[in-house]
């Protein structure tokens, strides 16, 4: 257990380190991001803000969760699919990001680049594991346990694309996202270690240090913002965790406003095509409870009160 904590030591220090350094280089670069029109007109005064910053958290992780499990003698495959979801999908992010600053547009890939990048990520994950003799036998509700490589691989794909935008989407204001990823990589943590996972334990409380790090500078009014470069990597991060902790169904649960946030986008999109109405105000979720009234402290405050009860009441129940 002394370990998992360096682990997270070790990612706070080195984000609080190197995000200071970050954010003034990209403020003499003046790069900032580009806030999209169809956002809440109040946050157009963040256009400007240093991005990228998940960028710092993402490297301070994994080279605190390397070098700690290298200490360790635990370093295995295991590990390396962690850094190869991680990495990749953050390159993903990290060119998203770049060709919005480059182009000074809040759009950067398009989407059929992004799921393709996203998919392939996920494919050589799945390619690692079938090297590694890792059972692809995954519990399905109502059926029983299916031990398909096929359907395996076809979960993982839609697990970790889907959970990657889905924390995407969740970043919307300050603070939101990295306090969620908090608590969502706090709760695979204990189960980590509740298995005796040590690889993914420490990797869990590396993610957590970074983003406490993160947060510091993240929180309202936020000094750096992650980008898709901290979000898509957070997201596939916690997808694939769920997966090698044979727990994937948890994520609903543990992740249920990152499910939300999605769902709150599908519906409004279903309901507006169809009948020509929105049910919310806007989409994701959390920009409704802002014109709403809500401030973002207070839906901060909301959104990880939910995700802090679910994931407490998953530990608790399951």
């Amino acid at each position: 257990m002394g370990q998992s904590l360096i682990a997270l030591v070790s990612g706070f220090v080195i984000t609080v380190m190197v995000l200071p350094l970050f954010i003034g280089y990209l403020r003499m670069r003046d790069e900032g991001q580009q806030i999209r029109e169809e956002g809440p007109k109040w946050h157009a005064k963040k256009a400007g803000t240093p991005t990228m910053g998940g960028l710092v958290f993402s490297i301070a992780a994994i080279v605190s969760a390397t070098w700690v499990a290298i200490w360790q003698g635990v370093a295995n495959k295991t590990l390396l699919v962690l850094v190869i979801a991680f990495v990749g999908f953050a390159l993903i992010g990290f060119f998203d990001d770049g060709i919005g600053l480059v182009l000074k547009r809040n759009m950067g890939l398009r989407a059929y680049q992004k799921l393709l990048a996203q998919i392939i990520i996920a494919v050589i994950v799945i390619y690692i594991l079938f090297t590694d003799k890792f059972s692809f036998t995954i519990d399905v509700p109502f059926i029983g346990s299916v031990d398909n490589i096929w359907f395996y691989a076809l979960f993982t794909i839609v697990w970790l694309v889907g959970f990657s935008n889905a924390v995407n989407l969740s970043d919307g204001i300050d603070g939101l996202a990295g306090g969620l990823a908090i608590i969502a990589y706090g709760t695979y943590g204990i189960i980590a270690y509740q298995q005796h996972n040590m690889i993914v334990l420490y990797f869990t409380m590396a993610v957590v240090g970074a983003l406490i790090g993160f947060l510091i500078f993240n929180k309202k009014p936020a000094k750096i913002f992650m980008g898709d470069v901290g979000s898509l990597a957070l997201g596939g991060g916690i997808a694939l965790i769920s997966l090698l902790l044979n727990r994937p169904w948890s994520l609903l649960l543990v992740g249920i406003v990152f499910v939300l946030e999605t769902l709150s986008v599908m519906l409004q999109v279903t309901s507006f095509k169809l009948t020509g109405k929105r049910i919310f105000k806007m989409t994701p979720v959390h920009h409704h409870f802002e014109m709403s009234g809500f401030s973002e402290w207070q839906v901060d405050l909301l959104f990880w009160s939910v995700g802090l009860v679910a994931a407490i009441l998953y530990l608790v129940i399951f």
